[in-house]
């Protein structure tokens, strides 16, 4: 007999990924407090890596998952919220690649302020436009998508993802 996988409520997954995403994201706006207010700290560095570690392996996928699965659905009805949304995406991932660069710069010399202070710089960047744009998908986008996507359509939406 064959096994059929139970598909689960993709909205409800893109929730519980964005609420793993924002614990992540107030560990590392306490690191960058930690960096801005005392200097260069191995343990406060640590986790600004652990952050960006995390980013570069969940949130690309995430918003893949969302692009290429959820968005071509709902743009049968709706397109202004999830051009915006899209918009965000690429702003975000320009950020996280300067970002990456910043804690590279840091990584080989830690002492300098300038360096410190960019990386600073764009991680508040990044926990500000991503809080506030999770804060848009789950306040914005989600309720339609539950408000005009039919569960047929859902599970159209959670095939694609996995």
């Amino acid at each position: 007999m064959q096994r059929v996988k139970t598909i689960k409520d993709p909205i409800a997954e893109f929730m519980q990924e964005h609420e793993d995403a924002v614990k992540h994201l107030h560990t590392l706006s306490d690191a960058t407090k930690s960096l801005a207010l005392n200097g260069f700290s191995k343990d406060a560095f640590k986790k600004v890596i652990a952050g960006l570690s995390y980013m570069k392996r969940e949130v690309g996928d995430h918003n893949k998952k969302e692009e290429n699965a959820l968005f071509p659905i709902l743009e049968r009805y709706v397109e202004g919220p999830t051009k915006i949304m899209r918009d965000e995406h690429k702003i975000l991932y320009k950020q996280f690649v300067k970002f990456e660069e910043a804690v590279g710069t840091v990584k080989k010399n830690p002492n300098e302020d300038k360096s410190l202070q960019r990386l600073v710089s764009l991680s508040r960047s990044i926990v500000k436009i991503f809080v506030n744009h999770i804060h848009k998908e789950n306040y914005i986008l989600f309720p339609l998508v539950q408000k005009f996507l039919t569960k047929e359509e859902l599970r159209e939406v959670a095939k694609k993802m996995h």
